[in-house]
């Protein structure tokens, strides 16, 4: 599908904006402050692996298949890390030749990441709330699944606490990020009749965060 348009989404904790090509040194710095956490992702470590990976974002945007934003913290506007719905899918050649080809039918969320400093705070409850209300209400998708190493326990119970449902483990389905070898990876997922219950759910989570 075409190319999404840019969209900034804003909450009360957190603002989600474009990502830009500038933003590479932003993000190194909110990397590097401590990266204790970061076993498992796929987080920028040095000048050429931030340009490389905004690089990357920005290519998959313009061919359609992802959405990329930085995370900003509103009370300093200082960028804090990075998310983006990515495996953006429309259906239309399902669909009747009436369909709106240029809204997705399915997408994921993930690449996400936090500084140090933001993480176990409202602002991923408030981010997620703001990308799925996106996803959901704004594109109408049918499905948003999210995934991670399944290893990773920590980002495994996050997942699992705004709601989306555990789906299984797909075994070596793509190379691990920080070590050698393949990824098992656990998958989650929400689908549009459930968005209600989760739609509730996080919005009285993200007031008692």
């Amino acid at each position: 599908m075409k190319s999404l348009p840019p969209i900034t989404l804003a909450g009360r904790h957190v603002r989600l904006e474009p990502l830009k090509a500038d933003h590479a040194g932003a993000l190194l710095a909110a990397a590097d402050r401590d990266r204790s956490t970061y076993a498992f992702t796929w987080v920028p470590s040095s000048e050429n692996d931030a340009d490389a990976y905004v690089a990357r974002a920005l290519s998959e945007w313009d061919a359609g298949t992802s959405l990329p934003f930085v995370t900003v913290d509103p009370a300093t506007s200082e960028i804090i890390g990075s998310t983006r719905f990515l495996n953006i899918e429309s259906w239309a050649s399902a669909h009747a030749a009436n369909h709106v080809d240029s809204m997705p039918d399915a997408a994921e969320i993930g690449s996400t990441w936090l500084a140090r400093s933001a993480q176990r705070s409202p602002i991923n409850t408030e981010a997620k709330l703001l990308m799925l209300t996106h996803a959901f209400e704004a594109w109408g998708v049918q499905r948003l699944q999210l995934k991670t190493d399944a290893r990773n326990v920590q980002s495994r119970t996050a997942i699992a606490r705004i709601g989306a449902q555990f789906e299984g483990v797909l075994r070596s389905s793509m190379p691990r990020y920080n070590d050698p070898g393949p990824r098992d990876s656990a998958y989650f997922s929400i689908v549009a009749a459930e968005w209600p219950g989760v739609r509730e759910m996080l919005i009285a989570r993200a007031q008692v965060d």
